[in-house]
């Protein structure tokens, strides 16, 4: 599996699964994906030194309708985590540590990697210019993640209906 930016519209930032759930409700799907993994990066297989894994949240875009699409939850070491967030590397001074992760678990070139951030900025750009309805109904699934369905039914009711 490449690694690649996953930019998230700057219409959309603060409001994601994280900031929906109850701590430990969050707790509870992260831990799951972790362990699913064997707390593994599932991109790279590699680990952290802090902490083996982060969670990350994988979206799908219909432009057509403006939706921001839950689809899964992927574990990640904090060098992956941090590409897909490129923007925010940059802005705390990771940006080279970014690009080389990126350019080493691809094994692309330096213009590879440039080819493919300067193409992600411009699908945030065009992205960040709408507002999204975010669809959370993927935790409506029997099993959310691998290995552990969502415990609590009161979760759904965090969202009212409109997810």
């Amino acid at each position: 599996m490449n690694l690649t930016l996953d930019l998230i519209p700057s219409t959309t930032w603060y409001n994601n699964l994280r900031s929906r759930l109850r701590p430990s409700e969050w707790d509870r799907l992260r831990k799951a994906t972790y362990a699913a993994a064997g707390n593994k990066c599932e991109v790279c297989g590699g680990r952290g030194h802090r902490h083996p894994v982060e969670c990350h949240e994988i979206w799908d875009y219909d432009e057509a309708t403006r939706v921001q699409r839950l689809v899964g939850l992927i574990a990640l070491c904090p060098a992956c985590h941090e590409v897909k967030h490129f923007g925010r590397a940059q802005a705390v001074g990771r940006g080279d540590a970014a690009i080389t992760h990126l350019m080493n678990v691809n094994g692309w070139t330096a213009d590879q990697a440039w080819d493919h951030i300067t193409e992600s900025f411009g699908v945030w750009r065009r992205r960040s210019e709408v507002e999204w309805t975010l669809d959370l109904t993927w935790l409506d699934r029997p099993e959310p993640t691998v290995g552990e369905p969502l415990a609590d039914p009161a979760v759904a009711d965090l969202f009212g209906g409109d997810t």
